[in-house]
């Protein structure tokens, strides 16, 4: 594992069998923004990309 991959890796272990929502998971990504404002280029680009992830090749 990479050490990049620990946050992933915990989040996967603590709460891999819950299920959320978007909504939910939207709220969660504002609040860590608000808390880290640093990070809100690189928050929003996954989000983004995960938008995106069934979308057409060409939308990329």
């Amino acid at each position: 594992m990479y050490f990049t991959d620990q946050g992933i890796e915990e989040l996967e272990e603590r709460r891999g069998e819950e299920q959320v929502a978007i909504s939910w998971l939207a709220e969660r990504l504002r609040d860590f923004v608000d808390l880290n404002p640093e990070f809100e280029t690189a928050v929003n680009r996954l989000a983004a990309w995960m938008a995106r992830l069934d979308a057409d090749d060409d939308a990329f």
